[in-house]
């Protein structure tokens, strides 16, 4: 069954709204461990514009589930990581105008500049994934690199609008894994997944980590945390129940 981190980047973007010290994030993060999360996601922006460099120092020393640090090609923020030494580095794109991450790694046109950050992460025994578009190019040079994890990006998906585009999408997603599993590669995914499209997407073979945000804390808001928490982690474990059955089945 995949696990689910919890990214609890909206509950410092609410903080932030007002610059005080509601909602902590790390309390945030404590409820979600509790209430099942098997990790905790934050994306230290370069503008700082969320998640703060202390909200990094605190979750480390706070939660005892895996702590995925996403962040940009930023030289700055990986000495950081490895002075903090999250479980898990995930390399995202990053531009200063954007609401929210809008797509993949250009892990082709970038490779000059990741090859380096991955040689850095092994010297330091610092787990890394890269945030990629479930493209053919993407996916073979992102497991040209030897990477640890790949995360599909399922954005595409979660936005398509009719059966037959998410049917694409879905399709798109599903030889992107069969590819990086068959490499070897931890295979993850996230981004736009909510409790009515997370289900097929926790049932892809292989699927080890799903990251999912924006869902469970809008959700939070009318439910609370805890519940929102333990909803999409129990449509995660259905989905691989069925999954389980029905490869049983043949």
């Amino acid at each position: 069954m995949p696990r689910l981190g919890v990214n609890i980047d909206h509950v410092a973007t609410l903080r932030q709204a007002r610059g005080g010290r509601e909602p902590d994030p790390v309390q945030a993060a404590v409820v979600a461990e509790l209430a099942g999360a098997d990790g905790i996601t934050i994306h230290l922006r370069e503008d700082r514009r969320h998640i703060q460099d202390r909200d990094l120092r605190l979750l480390r020393e706070s939660i005892g589930v895996i702590l995925n640090l996403e962040m940009s090609l930023s030289p700055e923020i990986l000495e950081l990581a490895i002075v903090v030494r999250p479980d898990q580095l995930t390399f995202v794109p990053e531009r200063r105008a954007e609401l929210t991450t809008e797509g993949g790694l250009d892990v082709v046109g970038l490779r000059d500049r990741i090859a380096p950050m991955l040689d850095r992460c092994r010297e330091h025994n610092l787990i890394a994934s890269l945030f990629i578009d479930p493209d053919p190019a993407q996916v073979e040079a992102a497991i040209a690199l030897g990477v640890d994890a790949v995360e599909l990006h399922t954005g595409r998906y979660a936005n398509a609008a009719g059966s037959k585009a998410i049917a694409v999408e879905f399709a798109a997603l599903r030889r992107a894994s069969e590819a990086i599993v068959a490499a070897g590669i931890e295979l993850h995914a996230g981004h736009g997944l909510t409790l009515k499209n997370t289900g097929p997407i926790a049932a892809i073979s292989g699927m080890k980590e799903l990251n999912i945000g924006h869902a469970i804390v809008a959700r939070a808001v009318f439910v609370g945390l805890d519940r929102a928490v333990r909803e999409m982690k129990d449509a995660i474990t259905a989905a691989s129940a069925t999954n389980r059955t029905a490869i049983a089945a043949g």
